[in-house]
């Protein structure tokens, strides 16, 4: 997709895929043909700049097109730069403005609890995102008020834009930090599958602080040349690194 677009963010989509198989295929309760469904489970994208994952998923589910992934950030796809509901409905949020997601999560979480709904909220949030300060006003939020039906995924992957986090704006001691704030905290490898199907299963399980789930995963994962390489943070493959690519990923 980004690399038909020549536009996009290759790296921190591929860091995120497992996390949102994992969710979407094994753990979310949702319905394709009933997007509407007001129970259903709800998924946030705050880094929305990781959207071709988001697309290629929800293409893959039913929920949109899979005709047109190649039409990515082109005039009047759906499939725009960042998610954007005027162009694809099915999204929960327009997302993109980094910092935002976790609040969006927490306003539905606290609105699931006042409809007496099942519903529960996923998120997922960059670890350069995390550096913005709304990210900790809401998590504040989120533990004052008991919202235990939203789950914040952190896709730590350890590159933001140009650089490394940890030479930008070190997160450490990161777990430490969303302790302190009231949440449950859970850390794995963000790329094994039956890590992430218990993560999500004890965070169902947990009454009276919402779930933080910090990810450690690979930029680029599973593409030699793009693995924990800053420049595939917003640089798209060439033909002939896209045809590379697709052939280590088969």
């Amino acid at each position: 997709m980004t690399g038909a677009a020549k536009s996009g963010h290759p790296g921190g989509s591929l860091s995120a895929v497992e996390i949102l198989v994992t969710l979407y295929y094994g753990v979310m309760r949702h319905d394709p043909s009933n997007p509407e469904w007001p129970d259903r489970d709800r998924f946030i994208l705050s880094k929305g700049h990781g959207c071709p994952v988001l697309y290629a998923v929800l293409a893959e589910c039913g929920y949109a097109p899979i005709d047109q992934l190649k039409t990515l950030r082109q005039l009047g796809s759906p499939y725009q730069g960042h998610p954007d509901r005027r162009f694809l409905p099915v999204l929960e949020a327009s997302t993109g403005s980094l910092g935002q997601g976790l609040s969006l999560a927490m306003g539905m979480g606290f609105a699931a609890r006042l409809n007496h709904s099942p519903s529960r909220t996923y998120v997922v949030l960059g670890d350069g995102e995390i550096q913005e300060g709304q990210i900790w006003e809401a998590a504040m939020f989120g533990a004052f008020h008991k919202i235990d039906n939203v789950v914040a995924i952190v896709d730590y992957n350890k590159i933001q834009l140009d650089g490394f986090v940890k030479d930008i704006m070190e997160l450490e001691p990161l777990a430490a930090k969303w302790r302190a704030f009231g949440w449950h905290v859970i850390e794995l490898d963000g790329h094994h599958i039956p890590a992430l199907q218990a993560a999500f299963a004890e965070a169902a399980a947990v009454r009276g602080k919402p779930t933080v789930v910090i990810a450690h995963t690979v930029k680029g994962k599973g593409v030699s040349f793009m693995e924990n390489n800053p420049k595939f943070h917003g640089i798209t493959p060439t033909q002939e690194e896209v045809a590379l690519a697709l052939k280590e990923l088969e």
